[in-house]
């Protein structure tokens, strides 16, 4: 890391500035710091928040990089993605380690994280060596038809400059060198990332590998470029500027929203892809259902709700259950696996005081098991929450997705009841149904009310653990994304940083190589 110590007569601490192309970059006068939430505690390092000439020179450099990057071949770009696997591979302590202290979250976890980092990198470096992924369509011209039908050629072109946002809850995965980034890369884009500010030192140290990709593999200079931000107002500038041509976000419902209402009021509009909120919904039928496979199933979902302290987007927050004869035994075996799971550390106090507020807005509504005892500072309780189907249809804003360890099961008294609370969700990032398969054969409009309101529909399994591979899909109707056309993982996420372009009876010599045939 790059680090510029500044002294003055009662301080004596490291400044890490924005990395503007090949420079580093330290005028601005607002300086923040991360958080140990494990220790509930500043870490030491002080980050510059990036000022609006550093904003400008960066999207200046990134549109003149696209310029040229945007014709790089395959076989560059590939050399490129190959050397920032190779440039993570290298630092793995020292940036899991800045992870771990930033996030609270486990060196195990940080593990998987990069891991499913790196195999991004190679799948997209393995996608654009050959131009399949460009969907090259071919139109034979007709001489003899009245009119002429002309010859015609389409293929897929990078976009232009991408501004980047860092998510929270993902220092690796979601973030610098993450889906959207390499996406927008292994297109032909040049990418301008916004740090999140609760992780700017991991995110700061993965800047830097990348930036020294570049630099070996030949890059232009402001093919990436890393900016600092304490709130949201460097975001509102990155948003707005005239050399933006898309963006990629992952993050609240707030938030995607007010990158979509500043959006709109652009000169040129410009796609947002947007990953937001999810409650991932889950319907749980105990007819013809022994003991053993109630067991079998709370203990994936306990799991799944609590892991990472239910820092997940997909979390199962939502249990759709029928008040049949064997849903005191579900209810029991789901309450005592939870609440006997650890207390876990949240990604800041932040989050960790908004856990707390959502679930205690909640408790004149429903009821509220919680396990007991008085964690350390930061530290969430798993908990659930149990109501009617009544009260959930009349009250909208318990399906609101709550970020953390907590699960809410919804009792409908008839199937009914149950497909009707189905209707009334909004979009939703997955789907899942737990039953024997006889049962929902014999209840199909569950599958056909659900499918229509998620991205992936999932059987006797738990939402989280997304494949990063081309049959998975992560995107759902609005406000789970802004465009469920799209995944934000795996190599057809590339699809969001291109556009088509035709070629109307072109001379060959004129036509990209790819098209020349």
């Amino acid at each position: 890391m790059d680090l510029l110590n500044l002294v003055n007569p009662f301080l004596f601490y490291m400044i890490i500035g924005n990395r503007i192309g090949y420079k580093i970059s330290s005028l601005g006068k607002t300086i923040f710091q991360t958080f140990n939430p494990r220790l509930n505690q500043c870490n030491e390092e002080h980050f510059v928040e990036a000022i609006d000439s550093e904003i400008e020179e960066a999207l200046f450099l990134a549109k003149k990089a696209f310029e040229e990057y945007q014709f790089f071949s395959g076989e560059q770009r590939n050399n490129f993605l190959k050397e920032i696997h190779s440039q993570i591979c290298l630092n793995e302590k020292t940036v899991i380690e800045f992870y771990c202290k930033e996030s609270g979250l486990t060196e195990i976890r940080a593990q998987v994280e990069l891991n499913r980092t790196k195999q991004q990198l190679l799948n997209f470096a393995d996608l654009i060596l050959i131009d399949e992924w460009r969907s090259i369509r071919h139109e034979s011209p007709d001489y003899d038809r009245n009119p002429v039908k002309p010859e015609l050629k389409k293929a897929l072109f990078p976009i232009g400059p991408v501004v980047v946002f860092g998510a929270s809850n993902f220092p690796f995965a979601y973030s610098t060198i993450g889906g959207d980034t390499v996406a927008a890369l292994a297109a032909g884009c040049s990418v301008v990332f916004k740090s999140h500010p609760m992780h700017a030192g991991t995110s700061d140290l993965m800047a830097s590998l990348v930036i020294k990709a570049a630099q070996r593999t030949g890059m232009p200079e402001g093919i990436f470029s890393h900016l600092n931000t304490k709130d949201y107002l460097v975001g509102e500038k990155l948003v707005q500027h005239q050399f933006v041509k898309a963006i990629g976000f992952t993050g609240s419902v707030k938030g995607g929203k007010s990158i979509l209402e500043l959006v709109g009021k652009r000169e040129e509009l410009i796609p947002v892809f947007a990953e937001m909120g999810s409650s991932n919904p889950v319907v749980v039928l105990t007819n013809k259902v022994n003991t053993d496979k109630i067991e079998n199933w709370t203990d994936l979902l306990a799991e799944s709700i609590t892991n990472s302290a239910g820092q997940f987007c997909t979390k199962p927050g939502l249990l759709f259950v029928l008040n049949d004869d064997l849903l005191d035994t579900f209810k029991d075996h789901l309450i005592s696996k939870t609440l006997s799971k650890d207390f876990q550390c949240m990604l800041h106090p932040d989050m960790h005081n908004h856990f707390q507020a959502l679930v205690d807005q909640r408790r004149d509504l429903i009821e509220v098991i919680e396990k007991q005892g008085n964690p350390n500072p930061n530290f969430a309780k798993p908990t659930l929450g149990f109501c009617s189907g009544k009260v959930f249809l009349a009250n909208p804003n318990l399906q609101d997705e709550v970020f953390g360890p907590f699960s809410m099961m919804i009792v409908c008294d008839s199937m009914e009841e149950l497909l009707l609370a189905l209707s009334s969700l909004h979009g939703q990032l997955t789907g899942s149904i737990f039953c024997e398969e006889e049962v929902i054969q014999e209840n199909i409009e569950i599958i056909n009310r659900m499918q229509s309101k998620v991205g992936r529909m999932i059987f006797n399994g738990v939402p989280t653990g997304v494949e990063i591979v081309p049959a998975m899909h992560h995107g759902g109707p609005y406000p789970a994304s802004s465009d469920s056309r799209f995944t934000a993982v795996g190599i057809d996420s590339i699809k969001r940083f291109v556009r088509p372009v035709s070629f109307q009876n072109y001379p060959e010599k004129l036509l990209p190589s790819f098209l020349n045939f």
